[in-house]
């Protein structure tokens, strides 16, 4: 399986959740992980000084994710982050020995190595603003999160002004969504080919 689209927002009536299911139509071969649907506790309630059992449909997720080429987050951008649920997910799914692992060096091995990625966010905020405070959520997830678990060519879809858009604004967005959902998968398609 190709792609793995993870619908990172509490409401199923959301942009959001509008843009994942368009992005997993549009790249084809693709599954929608729908993280309000999954029952599991966001918390990790002894951090990394003890285990926590994983609920079933976090080893779902798990498999799920190891068998994708890509892996794509939407998510909202709420007060320069993701949602408690999106944190909580990675939090209690990207584990060490899972997702990355240390050497004795203290060097980090991302175990999701192979992969691609995106990460497309809705926000409030203004591009120019995204600028001035550093674009914070998108840096998260890219960098310390998939990147350290070994992705790589995450690339990054910013839409918003959200909250005063109107529908022909957000039908556009949904077609850039498309769009990127397309042409990503023709590039895996690129290097599959070159790879087989």
């Amino acid at each position: 399986m190709p792609a793995i689209v993870i619908d990172g927002h509490p409401n199923p009536d959301s942009l959001t959740a509008a843009l994942a299911a368009r992005y997993a139509q549009a790249y084809g071969e693709a599954e929608l992980l729908v993280l309000r649907d999954l029952g599991f506790d966001p918390n990790m309630h002894v951090g990394y000084r003890g285990t926590q059992p994983l609920e079933p449909d976090l080893i779902d997720a798990q498999a799920v994710i190891g068998r994708a080429d890509r892996v794509v987050l939407v998510a909202p951008v709420w007060w320069g982050s993701i949602p408690a649920l999106a944190k909580g997910f990675f939090d209690r799914t990207f584990l060490p020995g899972w997702a990355f692992r240390y050497r004795k060096s203290g060097l980090v091995d991302g175990l999701l190595a192979g992969r691609t990625g995106r990460v497309i966010v809705t926000t409030d905020s203004p591009w120019w603003y995204l600028r001035l405070v550093g674009d914070t959520t998108v840096r998260h997830v890219r960098g310390r999160i998939l990147r350290f678990s070994g992705l790589r060519r995450v690339s990054a879809t910013r839409l918003g002004p959200v909250r005063n858009s109107t529908a022909s604004q957000r039908e556009a967005w949904l077609e850039r969504v498309a769009t990127a959902a397309s042409r990503d998968a023709a590039a895996d398609a690129r290097r599959a080919g070159r790879a087989g």
